[in-house]
């Protein structure tokens, strides 16, 4: 996988920074305050830079570059304004501003005692991801990658804090890497194998597959996947790291490809449908950085894995399915998929393990993205108290998420003639009608959320923490919530 770019902590200032190559970074709590360090010069350059109109015009979080600066020997030389008052989202965007310059060669990062360098150093991270996995010019890529230290006050207790942030870049580049990966490679085998070998890292990791699946009748998660040659899958991760006491369930939705099935989609843009496995990448995530950061909780992470194509074999419309729960589906649209996975995972989550809580992740709509654009996932719970949590979580992070009503007007759209009910309402409402049919496979007062983030997980743009390409969304706000709502103090 991708690994996020190390980080190293010192206190040990440079004699001679005119003479250090690779760039340098300065954290400036305003934009008339330089290091003493510089070089006359380069202090020179620096201050007029500042007081230029694009310098005035900083924001905490931005950065002002100077290429080869004066009387050094250093490629750049950013100047990043992050004032003692900034917030964390602020202090992360500073980061990233760094991370997106960092390049191959080193890069000193000086932040002094600011109290925000962790979150600093945790945007830098993020946003230097970099997926060239494919590009052939690359291959020598790990023999250049880049080396990073910060100069602080602190070095060792900022490296004990940073551990945690470290486990949490990896479980994001890891699902960035899951999403980001073309569906002839990611199968739902080789998907089913990466989540298998996390066992490495503690987790403990089951694999159903299409035998046990059908005994357990799971038959509305088969009928997606029987038109493919990759077989159907479904993957149960543990973390273990609380007491004898329920678990909370990460639900996602594992569509490896999606080309509508029968009721095939458009061939434009239908390249993208590689990321619909971006729920179940969410949750493999949270997974991953759970177990590397020894979270003292018991969570428990199920992800179904299917791949949705046209063959003779393949479910079609008017078809009638049952689910594990026993309810008859009318299938109108094949391509309305994955609601019909989520129904049977989440049914078989609740028997087998009663969880305290359920979240589903899934890009499960097209219509959350006509709402909500791709800067806020929607949010679908019955429970107040549990919604406020996610939210909560989901602000501190600086994931954008926006609540999402439910009720039974919307119910009533996808009564079917034929069936208990049917797997699309049409147009109308279309990401409330999906979590309503979620809400049908939700025992009576297990509180449940569904998060809908078909317009966050793989944005047309590069975003704040993240370039072009999957931005792992989830997986942080997860984590907190983890961290703040189940985790053991």
């Amino acid at each position: 996988m991708t690994q996020p770019v190390e980080i190293n902590f010192t206190d040990n200032v440079p004699e001679k920074i005119a003479e250090l190559q690779g760039r340098i970074a300065l954290i400036l709590t305003a934009t008339d305050r330089l290091p003493g360090k510089l070089p006359r010069p380069a202090r020179e350059a620096a201050t007029r830079a500042l007081a230029s109109k694009a310098g005035q015009a900083l924001k905490p979080g931005q950065a002002l570059e100077l290429a080869f600066p004066a009387g050094m020997e250093a490629e750049s030389l950013l100047l990043i304004l992050l004032p003692h008052s900034a917030t964390q989202s602020e202090a992360r965007r500073a980061g990233a501003a760094i991370g997106a310059k960092l390049g191959r060669g080193h890069m000193l990062v000086m932040a002094g005692a600011h109290k925000l360098s962790n979150d600093v150093a945790l945007g830098l991270a993020l946003r230097s991801y970099d997926f060239g996995v494919y590009h052939t010019d690359r291959e020598d890529a790990d023999e250049a990658r880049p080396q990073v230290t910060f100069l602080v006050k602190k070095p060792e207790e900022l490296a004990r804090v940073a551990s945690d942030a470290a486990a949490l870049a990896e479980g994001v580049f890891f699902t960035r890497d899951l999403v980001n990966e073309p569906a002839n490679v990611l199968t739902t085998t080789d998907f089913a194998d990466r989540l298998h070998a996390m066992e490495e890292i503690g987790l403990e990791v089951e694999v159903l597959e299409e035998d046990e699946l059908e005994a357990l009748g799971m038959r509305a998660l088969l009928a997606v996947g029987q038109g493919s040659e990759s077989p159907s899958k479904v993957v149960v991760m543990r973390w273990n790291g609380g007491e004898d006491e329920a678990p909370l369930a990460l639900i996602g939705k594992g569509v490896v490809f999606d080309t509508g099935g029968i009721s095939i989609k458009p061939a434009a843009g239908m390249e993208d449908m590689t990321m619909d496995m971006g729920g179940a990448g969410v949750v493999a995530g949270v997974m991953r950085t759970l177990a590397l950061r020894r979270a003292k909780a018991n969570v428990v992470g199920l992800v179904g894995l299917v791949e949705n194509m046209p063959d003779g074999k393949a479910q079609r419309p008017g078809d009638i399915v049952k689910s594990m729960k026993g309810d008859t589906i009318e299938v109108i649209n094949t391509d309305a998929e994955g609601r019909l996975v989520l129904a049977d995972v989440l049914w078989y989550a609740q028997e087998r393990f009663e969880p305290k809580a359920i979240v589903d992740l899934a890009t499960l709509t097209g219509a959350v993205i006509i709402a909500l654009g791709h800067d806020n996932a929607g949010v679908f719970c019955n429970d107040d108290t549990f919604a406020d949590q996610i939210l909560t979580a989901a602000k501190s992070e600086g994931e954008g998420a926006w609540r999402l009503p439910l009720g039974k007007p919307y119910d009533d759209l996808i009564k079917s003639r034929l069936a208990d009910m049917k797997n699309t309402g049409g147009r109308a409402a279309g990401s409330i009608t999906a979590a309503q049919f979620l809400q049908r496979f939700i025992k009576p007062g297990q509180p449940w959320a569904h998060l809908d983030i078909a317009g966050v997980a793989l944005p047309p743009s590069a975003t704040d923490l993240a370039p072009k390409g999957a931005t792992g969304w989830g997986v942080m706000t997860l984590d907190r919530l983890v961290r703040d709502q189940f985790e053991a103090k």
